[in-house]
């Protein structure tokens, strides 16, 4: 195509936000409309966080309902989106000569449709999920996004679901609307300005940005889906954030539009 596919870093937050309008949702809805409409999408979501690289290969995903503890209408949401097993193998082609495992079984998960269901409500866009291995290092998940860049020249969005700040251990679950902590604050900004400024690639060592790295993302799952866009980004390409705030004290709903 002539303009490549934009590659977006979408925030999922909370999951019941599948169910609700409010600034989030509508920022969400606003996206969609705006972007052309792909041929095919390729998600990278924090909740499939396994030990090896997989990719989904059905050409009919179910709507995983992976949680617990939420409204019984949550897990009543589906989201009919076709798979495609051939963007599956393209996948797999332009990450030789790593093994990635194709899963014909495994549907998409809450990070995914959660946000999918906003940006492209009539779910007529394939959709393939791919897992991120939890045995790489944070350079290995930036390479594989450099290697999937030719997607973006074929018509395929690639959606990378998380979030730069996640700590539900600090999360105020009685008061979403919490003023966001200090560090919160802090974490979030540097790591927009980095993107901003055209050095992302610096966020592959997030952990060395101190204590308010490590306060923001005490585990990994949701940090490591931001590297795979960061690694799609090109010179020249523009960088904008359309969605802002913080949940619950610690947990940011930023997101980062490349292209």
């Amino acid at each position: 195509m002539s303009n490549p596919m934009p590659a977006i870093f979408m925030a999922h937050g909370n999951p019941m936000h599948a169910l609700r309008t409010n600034r989030f949702t509508e920022s969400w809805r606003r996206l969609g409309s705006g972007l052309p409409k792909p041929e095919a999408i390729l998600a990278v979501s924090a909740h499939w966080y396994i030990q090896e690289s997989s990719v989904t290969g059905s050409d009919a995903p179910e709507t995983l309902h992976d949680f617990h503890g939420f409204p019984p209408e949550l897990s009543r949401v589906g989201y009919p989106a076709p798979g495609s097993p051939a963007l599956a193998e393209r996948v797999r082609e332009l990450l030789r000569p790593a093994e990635v495992v194709r899963n014909d079984h495994r549907g998409l998960d809450h990070g995914v449709w959660a946000v999918l269901c906003h940006l492209f409500p009539d779910a007529d866009i394939p959709v393939v999920q791919l897992s991120i291995d939890s045995t790489k290092a944070p350079a290995h998940h930036f390479d594989t996004g450099r290697r999937l860049a030719p997607l973006r020249d074929e018509g395929v969005l690639v959606l990378a679901s998380g979030n730069i700040v996640h700590n539900l251990r600090a999360y105020r679950w009685q008061s979403p609307s919490a003023e966001p902590y200090d560090w919160a604050l802090r974490f979030e900004a540097a790591s927009r300005r980095l993107i901003a400024d055209g050095q992302g690639r610096r966020l592959v060592d997030y952990l060395d940005l101190g204590e308010d790295a490590r306060l923001s993302s005490p585990t990994p799952d949701h940090f490591l889906p931001l590297l795979y866009i960061l690694g799609l980004q090109r010179e020249g390409d523009a960088v904008s954030f359309p969605v802002e705030g913080i949940e619950g004290g610690s947990l940011s709903m930023l997101s980062v539009r490349i292209g």
